[in-house]
């Protein structure tokens, strides 16, 4: 039985895993707990799995969790804000730890698994994007596994397995296209908050199904894919697959090509993440190719879905930059979530923040180096936000 600790836990991923927990009790159980701030389908998931320890990331839900779960006997350790997130992620006998925190707010935590032995489940891509010049290191440094729980890169990882060192030659990632892949370019200018969160194919959270919409997610996974396997920038491309039922594919330098398909559902490749290197039985529904019906693929537009482009450049630039451009992402697309700007703000904006980076970009950053190019570019969309409010003002 494998002991696994889960940072957030009340997030898609979060849930997801715990219904993998539930449906193979004989193979693991739960140590840790982290959240962020609901705290009744926390207190719910304590009841039910008994963890040794809970987090609450927002401060002020403390008391609310712990008059929640005040009836359960043994009590949990209890604690709150980004500490208590990072004491879950290094705490007890926990094998793995899933990362389901959204964004850069889950590198603290990562590193400290990392650095008490844990291996990680890596759901959180902004993790490695950002601090990969850090992550990595450290995970040689320990002997740890960093395994991708997410579709496309687990995808990837399971069409590798058995493939000699030198054997890969290209990574293909595919793109369902998001909310907006079937409407003309002309168009996004009108698109609302509520059009970019209809996903045609995957239930994810907002920031995710967001980053869908624009492309964004798709650059940011050639950047992980670039630090997860090795492969330089150029060996790997993008592909819109409207179906959602190829993951992702890998090209050999014979020119084969393998692909690793399934239905639109996140728990497999959180489970042949938890469960690497062994196959589980599940009573989930099996592909039924006749069913799939046709599956397509076309080449993305680079004028409707710019964000590519600009993680490529940011990727290529490495150093802190690709850091700039997640925290610059995260912060426009919390902006466009709060309708502060509209959808075609993301990317401008986005680019102008890594235009004006002059920071620390060395070739390896240290984590206070990464650290200030988050808070810099979060700072700087914010600047050019509000300049950008003003001038629509006064126009």
């Amino acid at each position: 039985m494998k002991a696994i600790s889960i940072l957030g836990s009340t997030g898609s991923i979060g849930t997801q895993t715990l219904d993998i927990v539930e449906q193979h009790p004989d193979r693991f159980r739960v140590v840790g707990l982290a959240a962020g701030r609901n705290v009744t389908l926390l207190a719910e998931q304590v009841r039910q799995f008994q963890p040794e320890i809970v987090a609450i990331q927002d401060e002020s839900k403390l008391a609310e969790l712990k008059e929640a779960i005040a009836s359960l006997h043994p009590q949990p350790i209890i604690t709150a804000g980004q500490g208590g997130v990072v004491e879950v992620a290094r705490y007890g006998d926990a094998e793995s730890v899933v990362t389901g925190i959204v964004g850069c707010a889950g590198l603290l935590p990562t590193l400290a698994a990392i650095e008490a032995g844990k291996d990680i489940a890596l759901a959180n891509k902004e993790t490695l994007i950002a601090g990969a010049p850090v992550v990595l290191p450290l995970v040689a440094k320990h002997g740890t596994k960093l395994l991708p729980a997410d579709s496309e890169h687990s995808a990837i990882f399971q069409c590798l397995q058995g493939v000699p060192d030198g054997g890969l030659r290209r990574i293909i990632l595919t793109a369902s296209g998001g909310a907006f892949r079937d409407l003309p370019v002309e168009q996004l200018a009108h698109v609302t908050v509520a059009d970019a969160l209809k996903h045609p194919n995957w239930s994810m959270g907002q920031k995710i199904t967001i980053d869908s919409a624009t492309l964004m997610n798709k650059g940011l996974e050639v950047i992980e894919a670039h630090y997860l396997f090795g492969m330089d920038y150029d060996a790997i491309d993008i592909v819109i697959h409207p179906q959602s039922i190829i993951h992702s594919l890998i090209e050999l330098q014979d020119t084969s090509v393998l692909a690793q398909l399934g239905w639109a559902d996140m728990r497999l490749p959180l489970l042949y993440a938890l469960s690497y290197p062994h196959r589980l039985p599940t009573q989930w529904s099996p592909l039924d190719l006749v069913k799939a019906g046709d599956l397509t693929f076309r080449e993305p537009d680079h004028e409707k879905y710019p964000c590519m482009q600009l993680a490529y450049a940011a990727g290529r630039a490495g150093g802190a930059m690709p850091a700039v451009l997640n925290a610059a992402n995260e912060q426009v697309v919390a902006m466009f979530l709060a309708q502060e700007i509209q959808f075609l703000d993301i990317p401008r904006l986005i680019e102008q923040v890594c235009d004006r980076f002059t920071g620390q970009n060395t070739a390896q950053p240290n984590l206070e180096d990464i650290l200030a190019a988050d808070a810099w570019a979060r700072g700087e969309a914010i600047a050019l936000q509000q300049a950008l409010t003003k001038t629509s003002v006064a126009v």
